[in-house]
């Protein structure tokens, strides 16, 4: 019997150490791959499929952590040290709670405990470009949140050997190069509270087929290109959660589930598809979403269980359970103390 190959993502864009402070203060700092791309391919990974991230890792202690992460779930690393290499982003993540008591966070780019400003992302370059290029004839899909020259290039030789093209925009970036991304990218994700309104990216100029806009707690809307056709916007309620310990990272993984479901076939599927199929697959990625605020960081869940009793768990989410699942702990493997996040990048 021959055996079927597990689609393959390659990605570039904000790949980061996220360290998660925890609402309880006697609680250790988790340190975990974190940004959108790393957590859409880890997640992806997580799912069965063969994920390339596309990076400038330099070999220091905060790379290191993101490398040991990415390969605990099976993330291929062949190109994740591109040169020029430099230093790995890192993001810390303070959770807190509102008036209401209800948990809140917020996103730190410099060490809360001695000030020391934290390295920032720094896209790859027209180096990788030519490293990576020849290794994508048989991608289904490329994502991107950021955009540079080099990541255009990579995206637009993707989507040419027949790749979805994924962009999830954090801003607004140059006008140019978002515009140019409109002409390659055939979805296009971005949250209400950070690009208002993309404008009119379904027609004849542009590539994109799918729109998606997130509206936080109240789910999300969408609107698709069939046929040649703009459809209405359609909006989907976000799926009801009994316990909330943190919604950092439910973005990211509404993507990934969507990306499942609609692009593992690469463009060629993709462009068959129909309304039915966009429903179904968003309706999988807010599943995957709801499960993910369940535990603290982006992707907290993913270190407390089995990827079966996960499949169980948004599965009952899927069908209208919204009953308070079973949590088993967290891996102590997966916990690392950090008394001053600055120093992440020059510990041993």
């Amino acid at each position: 019997m021959t055996s079927i190959e597990a689609p393959k993502a390659f990605g570039a864009g904000l790949i980061a150490l996220d360290l998660v402070l925890s609402m309880n203060p006697a609680a250790p700092v988790k340190s975990w791959t974190g940004g959108t791309c790393g957590n859409v391919l880890s997640i992806l990974a997580f799912l069965g499929w063969q994920s390339f991230p596309i990076a400038r890792m330099n070999g220091d202690a905060a790379s290191k952590r993101v490398l040991a992460d990415l390969a605990k779930w099976g993330v291929k690393l062949d190109f994740a040290q591109c040169e020029p290499t430099g230093h790995t982003p890192i993001i810390v993540q303070q959770i807190k709670s509102d008036r209401d008591g209800n948990p809140t966070h917020k996103f730190l780019w410099a060490c809360p405990s001695c000030g020391k400003h934290l390295p920032r992302f720094k896209a790859i370059t027209q180096a990788a470009v030519d490293v990576v290029a020849p290794h994508m004839k048989d991608a289904s899909v490329f994502f991107m949140d950021r955009l540079s020259r080099a990541m255009l290039t990579l995206a637009k030789q993707a989507s040419d050997n027949g790749a979805v093209v994924i962009f999830e925009p954090s801003a607004k970036s140059d006008p140019k190069h978002f515009a140019e991304a409109l002409k390659i990218a055939h979805i296009l994700k971005y949250a209400d509270e950070r690009v208002a309104d993309a404008g009119n990216v379904l027609n004849d100029e542009n590539s994109v087929l799918l729109e998606i806009q997130t509206l936080g707690e109240h789910g999300l809307r969408y609107r698709s290109k069939t046929d040649g056709t703009v459809q209405p916007w359609m909006t989907m309620s976000a799926f009801r959660s009994i316990r909330l310990e943190d919604t950092c990272g439910s973005g990211d993984w509404c993507t990934a589930g969507v990306i499942h479901k609609l692009a593992a076939g690469g463009f060629e599927r993709f462009s068959k598809l129909e309304a039915d199929d966009f429903s179904e697959a968003l309706a999988f990625g807010q599943g995957l979403a709801s499960w993910n605020t369940r535990f603290e960081g982006a992707r907290g869940g993913m270190y407390s269980m089995t990827f079966g009793e996960f499949e169980k768990q948004v599965s009952d989410i899927l069908g209208g359970d919204v009953r308070s699942l079973p949590e088993k702990p967290m891996s102590k493997d997966v916990q690392e103390s950090v008394e001053c996040p600055a120093c992440a990048s020059q510990a041993a």
